[in-house]
């Protein structure tokens, strides 16, 4: 996509790779807290650049 732009005359700011799930989970009450909290525990970790999950909160 980047080139694609590139060669049409527009030069993005960014160009990064993303994870997207290709199946979701929906989660409510009590087990999205209880991710939320995971998450964040996970996030708060110094070795931890980024987290993905396919959760839907």
């Amino acid at each position: 996509v980047r080139n694609a732009l590139e060669a049409a005359g527009l030069k993005p700011e960014v160009a990064e790779v993303t994870m997207r799930p290709e199946n979701t989970i929906a989660l409510e009450g009590d087990d999205a807290t209880r991710m939320q909290k995971l998450l964040d525990m996970i996030e708060d970790l110094d070795d931890v650049q980024d987290v993905y999950h396919n959760a839907d909160l």
